[in-house]
């Protein structure tokens, strides 16, 4: 039987958050110690119903397939004729391929920062949640005239009380990279139309260290070449904190964004 997170070692804590494996989009491990607000719109189940009316859809970076299961079995029957899904990170391909073959849905192998393998005016609706950097003259160029791009988007500053902690002040070109008046310009600039852009900030708690190091062992852009290890100065005094002052504090920031390729 495991002891209650307050009586256990910061050890045995790190340890635990180092062997969770990090593959796909799945955040069930979380429950009960971390939390985090979602957002109003609800984007997988807004994505079903678009997928509802879609001839031809592709959704970029789909982790591990994950959002875009639930979104299909949430849609059934009324599925696409043609689903495609992109990953980049080898683990999550096979989890992705795994997920998605009941909908007969065909997981592409593709760098995130490498020009979609596929046609021109290909699909009428393109899709992602939480691509690390939207290529917007390829989706663009993959939209029928006429087609969507819906997606969530992270947006800035997000969890950067947790970032900060471990790396200390960042410039703040860095920090305000994913603005989303800065992506609705670059998507303008691509030729889409902004059909809806909303923004919120959202409270995330985390209740130990196991979900610190978990955490930035899963979204390993968030502190670069973090490991247990390289950081445990500061892991033990955030434990300690954790510990003696209740739950670490951060905020994520999500932004909705719908545009739309015009009619030729």
């Amino acid at each position: 039987m495991q002891k209650p997170r307050h009586t256990r070692t910061f050890d045995d804590l790190v340890a635990e958050g180092v062997a969770v494996p990090t593959e796909g989009w799945d955040f069930s491990w979380f429950e009960g110690r971390a939390t985090e607000a979602r957002p109003s719109w609800g984007y997988a189940t807004s994505l079903a119903e678009r997928l509802s009316r879609a001839i031809a859809a592709l959704d970029i970076q789909t982790g591990g397939g994950e959002v875009l299961d639930f979104a299909l079995r949430r849609a059934a029957p009324k599925v696409p004729p043609l689903t495609v899904a992109t990953e980049g990170w080898p683990p999550n391909v096979a989890k992705a391929t795994a997920v998605l073959r009941p909908h007969g849905v065909a997981v592409v192998a593709a760098p995130e920062d490498a020009p979609l393998p596929f046609a021109d005016g290909a699909f009428d609706l393109v899709s992602s949640r939480h691509p690390v950097s939207p290529q917007w003259a390829e989706i663009a160029r993959v939209l029928q005239p006429g087609g969507s791009y819906f997606a969530q988007h992270v947006g800035p500053r997000s969890v950067f009380e947790l970032v900060e902690y471990f790396l200390g002040p960042l410039p703040q070109e860095q920090s305000l990279g994913r603005h989303p008046d800065r992506e609705r310009a670059a998507a303008e600039a691509a030729g889409l139309d902004i059909v809806d852009l909303r923004a919120e900030r959202l409270r995330i708690e985390f209740h130990d260290i196991a979900a610190v190091v978990h955490f930035l062992r899963k979204v390993v852009w968030m502190v670069p070449g973090f490991t247990a290890e390289a950081y445990e100065p500061q892991l033990r005094a955030l434990h300690e904190q954790i510990q003696s002052h209740g739950p670490f504090v951060a905020h994520s920031t999500r932004h909705l964004f719908e545009a739309r390729k015009p009619d030729a």
